[in-house]
């Protein structure tokens, strides 16, 4: 069995054959996971030194050189990197006295709660083998993380739920629109955009047994009949919800306190990438910090305000590691990176290492190198190599970049 790194799932049951150290077949991929596996054959990066093909040598060092000239280095990405290679990359940002800074999510304000013990969580284990009702809050796993439904949410068979959603399990949707998931579930209650407010209050009211003031009254009153019904809640939270709460995150935590008056409903924030959760966890045990650290002063200092578009500006170089910035962030943010030197390390070809000054490739996990992350749900999974190649993974170049500084 293999690991699959394409999503926060990182789902354990990949059945892989090889022949002559070539997949030729795999079982159990989704759609997202097959595109990744696949990726092992395409766009792959090559040592790149200043636009000219080069060692691995000649780019370490023009790597470690470019960072102990750099006054304020800025280190980003990460979600896409092991757990070792996180805490390799922590270490080297205290030496360097560099900004660190994961890939932006939204889902930072409940992950956050999740981690200090505000908003109660569960495992997907607990979720496939307890949950009757699972709601998905402004997210759609049907596209983010395809195999979620399938394997944990609705129609597994758990330990208490042998009948699954033929008659113990029910699916709820919250969300703006009729997305790809709430075509499968049994309930869409679709909000007006930046509606999950108002709908918080309304849904708080009915749980009181009071009248609600706005929304679909008949519809709240028949969600909040489910609601006080469930044995066991998972409540799955995409970034349309985090996006739409923005300051209003304590009213988000009273209702769950009020639902969990009636029955366990555990919190589980939809990230994106493999490991996500990892970096986040990680740097918030070894700094008190989620995200946007920086070692500048020699103390681990954060800013709350300082959004991408400042860290870019500030910054006089980059290391980008597992992330294609000039891509996914806005254009503005790009600009800035591109005009300082860029290192990036990165097994695939994209605009960031098209951009870069120094291109390092590296290994992909769970199918050229081993390592752990953390699961969406904080589980950590461990994965092995399944073929074999002579690329190093994220966490040796960052040892070796580390040791040429």
């Amino acid at each position: 069995m293999s690991v699959c790194t394409g999503c926060s799932l990182l789902c354990e049951d990949i059945e892989v054959e090889l022949k002559n150290g070539a997949i030729t077949q795999t079982k159990n991929l989704c759609r997202k996971g097959q595109a990744h596996f696949q990726s092992l054959s395409t766009e792959r990066t090559s040592p790149i030194v200043d636009g000219e093909q080069a060692s691995m040598e000649e780019a370490f060092s023009r790597a470690a050189k470019i960072l102990e000239e750099s006054k304020r280095p800025l280190l980003y990405g990460w979600s896409s990197s092991s757990s070792e290679a996180q805490r390799v990359g922590v270490d080297l940002a205290r030496r360097l006295g560099a900004t660190l800074y994961g890939t932006p999510s939204s889902q930072g304000l409940l992950l956050e709660r999740v981690l200090a013990g505000r908003l109660p969580t569960c495992t997907l284990d607990d979720v496939r083998n307890l949950a009757d009702l699972s709601l998905f809050w402004g997210s759609d796993p049907s596209n983010s993380h395809p195999r979620l439904l399938s394997r944990f949410a609705y129609y597994p068979r758990g330990e208490k739920r042998q009948k699954s959603y033929e008659e113990e399990r029910t699916c709820v949707v919250v969300d703006v629109r009729k997305s790809a998931t709430a075509t499968l579930c049994q309930h869409l209650i679709r909000l007006p955009p930046r509606g999950d407010t108002e709908f918080i209050s309304a849904l708080a009211a009915v749980l009181e047994g009071k009248i609600p003031r706005t929304g679909d009254k008949k519809r709240m009153i028949e969600l909040g009949t489910l609601l006080r019904k469930t044995e066991f809640g998972a409540i799955f939270c995409g970034d349309g919800l985090v996006c739409s709460l923005k300051e209003e995150a304590d009213l988000f935590q009273s209702l769950i306190e009020q639902l969990n008056n009636i029955a366990p409903f555990r919190v589980l924030p939809m990230v994106g990438h493999y490991n996500s959760r990892g970096f986040n966890q990680l740097l918030l045990e070894q700094t008190g910090f989620l995200n946007r650290v920086s070692f500048q002063e020699g103390q681990a200092q954060h800013s709350q305000e300082q959004s991408i578009m400042e860290a870019a500006r500030s910054c006089d170089a980059a290391l980008v590691i597992g992330s294609d910035p000039l891509s996914s962030l806005p254009f503005s943010v790009a600009r800035a990176l591109a005009k300082v030197p860029l290192i990036a390390i990165d097994p695939r070809r994209s605009l960031t290492t098209d951009a870069a000054r120094v291109v390092i490739p590296s290994a992909m996990y769970g199918l050229e190198a081993g390592g752990s992350a953390l699961r969406m749900d904080g589980v950590k999974v461990e994965f092995q190599l399944i073929v074999e190649s002579n690329l190093m993974p994220d966490a040796e170049i960052l040892k070796r970049i580390g040791e040429a500084v």
